[in-house]
């Protein structure tokens, strides 16, 4: 049933408040709601915030958003992890009715004294709710004054418009005919699953060796730990692993996804599963869960999570392939389906049915997931979570974040839009995007512009420039500066980005033309590389990648996401957008100028949209490159000039300070 004062539309709205927004802590965004009312009474709003123990913040007023749509928005923070509800209030607002007939009348001379007996009233009434010590004595002043017939009309108006009382009336209104919408759920979740920076590694490839005769011999735990210190030097605050378990040996896949496997070929980590055990078992060539617990340690020492890669899938080797057996999908001759994507098929892996024993794959797969807690990983990067049903993620991480809300999801979905915003809804704190095959400047400007808006309320992206699947013609073609522009957009349009080792080293050899696939993929072979040389030698980016992530933990801003806006340019090849957090004199915003093409010098004007940076229309002021260290002053109109091969990349990241302009207009 709609209320006395309507409040309709409330965003952020997930499922129609079934489901709860997501924020995270001191994450702030924005409350909207559509409030009207008959007549042309005044109306105000409010937002309330009521925290996990139940007690309610002090409301946020609302304002406005443009005179005469009746869109009412304000923003909030909320500062601690839990179940949170947010709660928008509407009411009429007599006060604000009675000054603008009263700015009216008493100036033309239409009722003059019964305006002000009217305004001496409302104030009165009034000032009960305006507490001694925060402004009641300026509305008493007022109620005096509009009752003191011996003052001219003009002068008794003037002192109930009052900068005093104006300010205390606005901390203490006076409501009438109150309505408060229903609760919106809310769900605030650590700052980690909102910003980081994620590095891909394989195990097997750290420390690899070749013996004598030629087999491969596959690194360990161990030696991939003493990769970690280069890793956090970087800047990374999370190590991501792919499977680590025992691979199959039936239809093992050989190099470059090849059907049939050597004698020293190690197979795919996502082949899950031996008689050496399942997903609950280390494969015997990485070491021991000691070595498991000293890898974890180490990367905690340097100030990075470990994150596990969670593939519920199997190798035809996999014991729940004879112990449960109903977990499988069977052909008409009563063979088990193997994995299949057209044309890509996977003979080496069975993927499972969810419907014949929804309860016991429930059931198994929460004790994986707290078997590998208990061993120190709180994040896990979820396999095709899209083959799954919504049903079954649902209800797995709602009974894990029930105990364990710091644990995270990541949904590697790439797959069709509405699934991806749904896996998102029910449960998944982070998702891969579509941020590969978005790159020319309206690709990314539009989809952008989607994740930024409505859809942050749920789904916050996690921007891989590549993965071991993915290698983006963009990167096959564009040299060292494409692996420099794509690290630059991933890095400042998104909280959290990755990259897969081997991306500072600019690898860009497909398997064949029009592939996305690696040439001697690290899936299917072990990989080791030569850091040390790459370093020397300057065939590396990890320079880049390291300021860029010193960056983005120094500014607020490029932790953000709700708070992306693009700002025009003349030249199609050239972006240019901002981010901000915060207000006023503390705000701190970053702006980002990147050409798109790299094989080309590029030259644009940037147009910057000013009240969005906190400056007036004239204003100048000096902005730092983050990237070079050198100063600019930067107004409304900038040229900039970007050539491939500018060192560090052909980009500028710009800090500027919006409360310090160099004269102009404070407008």
């Amino acid at each position: 049933m709609i209320g006395r004062i309507p409040v309709l539309d409330i965003r952020p709205q997930i499922d129609c408040g079934r489901r709860p927004a997501k924020a995270v802590v001191d994450e702030t965004f924005e409350v909207s709601a559509t409030v009207f009312r008959e007549g042309h009474d005044a109306v105000a709003a409010n937002v309330v915030l009521r925290n996990p123990a139940g007690r309610c913040g002090p409301w946020t007023p609302m304002r406005e958003q443009r005179p005469g749509t009746d869109r009412w928005s304000a923003e909030v923070t909320p500062d601690v992890e839990g179940r949170w509800t947010y709660t928008v209030e509407a009411w009429s607002d007599p006060v604000a009715t009675w000054r603008r007939h009263a700015a009216i009348k008493i100036p033309a001379g239409i009722d003059t004294e019964l305006v002000l007996a009217e305004g001496a009233a409302l104030h009165e009434r009034a000032a009960g709710d305006v507490p001694k010590n925060d402004g009641r004595e300026s509305v008493l002043s007022a109620v005096d004054a509009l009752r003191d017939a011996q003052l001219p009309a003009a002068t008794r108006l003037a002192v109930a418009l009052s900068p005093e009382v104006t300010d205390a009336l606005s901390r203490h209104p006076l409501r009438e005919l109150l309505t408060v919408s229903r609760p919106m759920p809310l769900n605030v979740e650590r700052r980690r699953a909102l910003y980081g920076s994620w590095y891909e590694l394989f195990p097997r490839s750290e420390g690899a060796t070749t013996a004598d005769d030629g087999t491969p011999v596959s690194g360990t735990l161990r030696t991939a730990a003493e990769r970690l210190p280069a890793v956090a030097a970087m800047g990374f605050d999370v190590v991501y692993l792919p499977p680590v378990h025992p691979i199959g040996t039936a239809f093992r896949k050989g190099p470059n996804n090849a059907l049939s496997a050597g004698p020293g070929d190690v197979g795919s980590p996502w082949a899950i599963g031996s008689a050496d055990g399942g997903h609950d078992a280390l494969h015997p060539d990485l070491g021991t869960f000691d070595d498991f617990a000293h890898f974890v340690r180490t990367a905690r020492d340097l100030r990075m999570e470990v994150a596990l890669d969670f593939a519920l899938q199997c190798s035809p080797d996999h014991p729940w392939v004879t112990e449960h057996p109903q977990w499988f999908h069977h052909r008409a001759d009563g063979s088990i389906a193997y994995a299949e994507n057209p044309p890509k098929k996977y003979q080496d892996i069975y993927p499972l049915s969810f419907d014949a024993d929804p309860r016991g794959l429930i059931r198994e797969t929460e004790r994986l997931l707290r078997f590998w807690m208990a061993k120190g990983v709180r994040i896990f990067r979820v396999d095709n979570p899209h083959t799954k049903p919504l049903f079954f993620w649902e209800k797995v991480i709602g009974d894990i974040n029930r105990t364990d809300p710091d644990v995270l999801f990541l949904a590697e979905a790439f797959t069709r839009p509405a699934m991806v915003h749904t896996l998102a809804q029910v449960g998944f704190q982070q998702s891969y995007t579509y941020f590969t095959w978005r790159n020319t400047k309206e690709e990314l400007t539009e989809y952008l512009t989607e994740l930024s808006g409505d859809g942050a309320a749920h789904l916050r992206p996690n921007f891989f420039v590549n993965t071991p699947d993915i290698l983006h013609d963009y990167l096959q073609t564009g040299g060292r500066t494409a692996f420099e522009v794509r690290a630059v957009l991933a890095a400042t349009l998104s909280p959290t980005w990755g990259v897969y080792a081997g991306y500072e080293l600019c690898e860009s050899t497909p398997v064949q033309h029009g592939s996305e696939e690696y040439a001697d993929s690290e899936k299917y072979q072990l990989k080791p590389r030569d850091w040390d040389a790459a370093a020397r030698e300057g065939r590396t980016i990890a320079p880049l990648i390291t300021t860029l992530n010193r960056v983005r933990r120094r500014h607020p801003a490029l932790q953000q996401l709700r708070s992306l806006h693009f700002h025009p340019t003349d030249n199609d090849a050239v972006l240019a957008y901002s981010k901000r957090a915060g207000h006023g004199p503390a705000a701190d915003v970053v702006l980002t100028v990147v050409n798109l093409d790299p094989h080309h010098t590029q030259e644009a004007t940037v147009s910057l949209d000013m009240p969005e940076l906190g400056l007036g229309r004239h204003d100048s002021l000096p902005v730092r490159d983050e990237l070079t260290g050198d100063t600019y002053h930067w107004g409304r109109d900038n040229y900039v000039r970007l050539e491939p091969g500018r060192s560090p990349a052909p980009a500028h990241v710009l800090s500027l300070r919006p409360s310090s302009p160099i004269g102009g207009s404070p407008n």
